[in-house]
């Protein structure tokens, strides 16, 4: 029987790791890589490959199948889900006919609420928790840029057997990708958040990419104080952090890449669709929820949202 891994959303995140694992399955038998994608993306990689680029290599892979056609694709064991928070439900209605009672969804996106909305959809399927550390974009349809050393997965379940997690986390490794099974995943995921959240928002609202908001003192206190807020709502929820977030965060953002911005960022300057609901406004309602004031957050959402 072959394990079949379907991966949507072939941006930063789908691409570079989808594309990773189809390049250690291509020839090996029991498993399958299934990338769903549509238009310009599945045209380029249906007659060139994906190709990724990073800082020393360039690599083209092709997977098993290219497709957006749920009767194509045919049933699921695995879902990787990597499309922007804003598609996550109309991506996931569409792909009803590929899911079976036994399929695992493995979420990977920027914000936190991930689980909880594919639970909505699928109830009784189960659904993990995930995150990554990357800096990657695309460069052009079919093609990913990565920049930097940074590309970890994360990922765990309070409740999902662990035969099913190690199953994963196997597949991952022969695929050479970096990838930690959590137990205390929901404080992973957040610790990530708190990292991405303020800084798609900070990047957003300064129109500053990293190394321009470490190096003027005004913005990286602005980020700064973006962390504080955000680690107050996440310490409200009773999640357990390291005490030192916030240094641990300013840490991670000297260590990335300074010409290297949020994806929030990219699209507001590419005039797209963004993710400031999940990543700047979630943060302002989560805060109303424990009565909580966020103020920094708040200008920024509103500001963002216009």
């Amino acid at each position: 029987m072959k394990t079949r891994i379907g991966i949507l959303g072939l941006g930063g995140v789908g691409g570079y790791f989808g594309g990773l694992l189809a390049k250690a399955y291509k020839s090996i038998d029991n498993v399958e890589i299934i990338f769903i994608a549509r238009g310009e993306t599945q045209k380029a990689i249906t007659e060139s490959g994906l190709k990724i680029v990073t800082d020393e290599t360039e690599t083209v892979v092709f997977p098993d199948l290219v497709s957006n056609n749920p009767e194509e694709i045919g049933i699921l064991d695995y879902l990787i889900c990597a499309t922007k928070t804003y598609d996550i439900e109309e991506s996931l209605t569409s792909l009803k006919d590929c899911v079976k009672a036994e399929t695992v969804f493995l979420p990977l996106y920027n914000g936190v609420d991930a689980q909880e909305r594919i639970k909505k959809i699928f109830p009784k399927n189960e659904v993990l928790q995930g995150c990554v550390y990357i800096v990657s974009m695309i460069f052009s349809p079919g093609t990913i840029r990565k920049i930097g050393f940074y590309e970890k997965v994360f990922f765990g379940s309070k409740t999902t057997p662990f035969a099913v997690l190690e199953e994963l986390h196997i597949i991952f490794e022969k695929a050479k990708i970096e990838s930690y099974l959590v137990e205390n995943i929901e404080e992973t995921v957040w610790e990530k958040f708190i990292f991405i959240s303020a800084l798609a928002s900070a990047t957003s609202y300064l129109n500053q990419n990293i190394g321009q908001i470490l190096s003027n003192s005004e913005s990286k206190v602005t980020y700064i104080e973006l962390l504080h807020e955000i680690e107050d709502v996440a310490r409200a929820k009773g999640l357990k952090l390291p005490h030192d977030i916030v240094a641990q965060s300013v840490v991670k953002l000297e260590k990335s890449p300074k010409e290297a911005t949020s994806s929030m960022h990219r699209d507001l300057l590419a005039g797209k669709n963004t993710e400031v609901i999940s990543l700047t406004q979630f943060v302002v309602n989560e805060g109303k929820k424990y009565g909580l004031k966020t103020p920094l957050y708040e200008k920024i959402a509103a500001i963002l949202m216009k």
